[in-house]
């Protein structure tokens, strides 16, 4: 039993890491509303999704998310340009320029620009949803399939100035 346990552990690990996807077209209908409302400089302070005491999900193909949980995002939306930084002690530091856009679906598009690389050339990022945008607060959703299933996994921003 211990051994079926540990190989069905190891399974959901491994299908619950999410790949990047192509991020062209979604900066072509852009709400400057929801961008404008990002400005500035947030935190990560929780990170939700079901059976979190049971699996791992590595974030943005970077880190274990519960890494991501203290980060600091920089959002400049006149440019859609911005910084993410990791810096939770028991996972490795990261530090990356990052380029975003809001359409007015509510879909939050995300790269993650290596130093030295012009934004135009990157063509995979990150689909999220943006919830609950208030002016000091507001939630990326992202999906990830486990074991088959869509789950949602939720990342809370709180402004720190």
């Amino acid at each position: 039993m211990n051994k079926l346990t540990m190989v069905f552990a190891l399974l959901v690990l491994l299908l619950s890491c999410k790949t990047s996807a192509p991020t062209s077209g979604t900066a072509q209908n852009p709400d400057r509303t929801s961008q404008s409302g990002i400005k500035g400089n947030w935190q990560i302070t929780r990170i939700l999704y079901p059976g979190s005491d049971y699996f791992k999900v590595n974030s943005f193909q970077i880190a274990d998310s519960k890494c991501f949980i203290g980060s600091t995002w920089n959002f400049i939306p006149n440019n859609n340009k911005g910084t993410m930084s990791l810096n939770h002690a028991d996972c490795p530091a990261f530090n990356s320029p990052i380029v975003w856009t809001i359409d007015k679906q509510g879909m939050f598009s995300l790269k993650i620009v290596d130093p030295g690389v012009k934004a135009k050339t990157v063509t995979q990022g990150y689909l999220l949803r943006v919830a609950n945008q208030t002016g000091n607060s507001f939630q990326l959703i992202d999906q990830i399939n486990v074991g088959g299933q869509n789950k949602d996994i939720t990342y809370q921003f709180e402004k720190i100035n």
